[in-house]
Parts: C-alpha cells; sequence; structure tokens
C-alpha cells in the first residue's frame, strides 16, 4: 500500500527534527506511538529510513529521497487547501466580460477593470468587445458572466440590468463644418436638421440610435440618415471624412481624431444614453458576486455626476 498522508508527515517531523521525541512533541503526540509508525512506515517500504543513534536518529539514504519528495507532495498538498479555500472566497476562478465599443472610452469602466484586477489578481479576466445585441445572446447562451452595455433592450426578461450611468451625447461633425462650434458654445439640435446623420450600429446596438433618433424628432425634424458604421471608431471615420454627423457619448471627446470635433447640445436638447452591467438572473458565481458588489461600491464613490438609480430584472 502507498504511504498516506498522516505517514509522510510523520516522516518529515521526524527527519526534520532528528530526534523522534521532540518530533512527537511538534506532532503532539506521545513519542512511543510515533516510533511505532515510523517502524510501520519501514516496513511498508521494506527499506530503513533512519539510522538510530544514542541522542536521536539520521537519516539513511532512502530516508534523504523520500523526505526531498514527501516535502514537494505535502507543499503541493497545502497549496491545494489555499486554492480549495481562495476559490470557495470567490478569489480565484474566472470572469468574462463583454464591453460596448462605446463604454471603455468613459473613465468609468476602465476604472473598474482596474480596481478589480487590483483586488482580484488571482481571477482570470477575459475582455471581449461587442455590441448590445450580441452581448446579450452571449450572455443567455452562458459564453460570457456579465456585459457593459448600452441599449434598452425588450429582450432581456432572463437577465438583470444595473443601470451605471446616464451619460450625455454630443454632437461629432467634421472640423471644418460652417457648424463647428468652440468648447462651452452648445448649439440647438435643431441647427443640424439639414445635415446627414451618420447611423452608429443601428441594428446590433441600437442604444445610441434609438436615443439619437428621439432627440430628433423631440427637436421637430426626423433626421437624414446616411452612411452606417459598425463600429464607433468607423462612425468617427466617416464623420471626419465629411459624410456626416454623429451623435456620441460626451466620453468620446477623448477620442483626438483629426478631422473631428465635437458640440455640447443645451441642456433641453440634450439627449442622454444609459450604461448597463447586465448579469444574468439566476444565482451567479461568487467571482461574479465580487465584481458586482465592486462595481456597485465604484459607482457610490464616484457620485451622482456619474451615476443613475440602479434598475434591475427586466
Amino acid at each position: 500500500m502507498p504511504l498516506d498522508l498522516r505517514q509522510l508527515r510523520y516522516f518529515v517531523a521526524v527527519a526534520e527534527e532528528g530526534h523522534i521525541t521532540r518530533a512527537a512533541e511538534r506532532l503532539g503526540m506521545a513519542q512511543p506511538p510515533l516510533s511505532q509508525q515510523i517502524k510501520a512506515i519501514e516496513a511498508q517500504l521494506g527499506a530503513p529510513l533512519f539510522r538510530r543513534k544514542p541522542r536521536g536518529v539520521e537519516l539513511t539514504d532512502s530516508g534523504r529521497v523520500l523526505l526531498e519528495e514527501a516535502r514537494i507532495i505535502l507543499a503541493h498538498l497545502a497549496q491545494a487547501e489555499r486554492s480549495a479555500l481562495s476559490a470557495a472566497r470567490g478569489e480565484l476562478g474566472r470572469l468574462s466580460l463583454v464591453v460596448a465599443p462605446t463604454a471603455p472610452f468613459h473613465p468609468f469602466v476602465p476604472r473598474v477593470i482596474r480596481a478589480y484586477r487590483e483586488a482580484f489578481p488571482g481571477v482570470t479576466l477575459t475582455l471581449e468587445e461587442a455590441l448590445s445585441r450580441p452581448a446579450v445572446q452571449a450572455l443567455q447562451e452562458r459564453r460570457i458572466d456579465a456585459a457593459f452595455i448600452r441599449a434598452e433592450l425588450p429582450d432581456t426578461a432572463r437577465l438583470t440590468l444595473h443601470r451605471l450611468i446616464d451619460e450625455p451625447l454630443v454632437v461629432a461633425l467634421p472640423a471644418t463644418h460652417a457648424l463647428a462650434c468652440d468648447a462651452g458654445s452648445p448649439r440647438p439640435l435643431a441647427d443640424f436638421a439639414q445635415e446627414s446623420f451618420v447611423a452608429f450600429a443601428r441594428a446590433e446596438g441600437p442604444g445610441i440610435f434609438e436615443a439619437s433618433l428621439a432627440a430628433c424628432l423631440r427637436a421637430g425634424f426626423t433626421p437624414r440618415l446616411g452612411q452606417e458604421a459598425p463600429r464607433i471608431t468607423s462612425t468617427l471615420g466617416l464623420v471626419a471624412a465629411g459624410l456626416g454627423i454623429a451623435l456620441v457619448p460626451a466620453s468620446m471627446r477623448r477620442v483626438q481624431m483629426d478631422g473631428v470635433a465635437y458640440c455640447d447640445l443645451p441642456a433641453q436638447d440634450c439627449p442622454t444614453v444609459p450604461l448597463h452591467l447586465a448579469v444574468r438572473r439566476e444565482p451567479g458565481s461568487l467571482v461574479l458576486r465580487h465584481f458586482v458588489d465592486l462595481v456597485r461600491r465604484l459607482l457610490r464613490d464616484v457620485g451622482p455626476d456619474w451615476s443613475a438609480p440602479p434598475v434591475s430584472g427586466r
């Protein structure tokens, strides 16, 4: 029969102490049972592990080999126990996130990712970019754990949406455009009624498109739709090329693209677009619960300028 872990611990204690009585004290047991255990181990292996001396014991060649291997086994066991405990506390595991293309430009999202990596370095975090509808599908199919999405989607019965931020939209327009305005000089949205609008991700990520359309209708006109762009960077590229204007989240000002200027809208005209954290409604892993808790905590820290009241269960 192979040695068990209890026997290995007995053997290592005697080997490290070089004395059976001191090893017995270390193990919290009497000396005679420990001596019997060592003899039983030697009989089981069919080889002497110690040479008895008047004032203790010393390892034989077989004993030295066993000590090296036993230490490795016990170290692996200790690590396995620590890993299991860390996993039980949600400190180890995997977390897969999808992020809407415009979300990383808002400082809150990188802050969340950075804070989570610092708080839970043992969790393997994977990030993908996707528009709202593919992200929701991936969540429902259990291919990801959570998603930062922009849209208010009707097909989220199995999801919980935590509303994080309501972000104002600004006008992105060619820098040479006659209506390009300096920062701090808002223009009414009606001033852009004759412009061609670049539609961003109209089908797959409708949040910004729907908010833009609703704002134009409130301003008294139906926008003329021109080119459609699948990504926010391609939207800005079309704007820079003079093919239209677009309403984009205010955080997109961080994208300094040649040929693109940004214009604020007055408060009465300014639409907003939400940023949600979407998760499945069923109880998630402890890893995921830690992430959601961290998002909520950071949202409280940044205050009302960045946040909106949470909503759940659609």
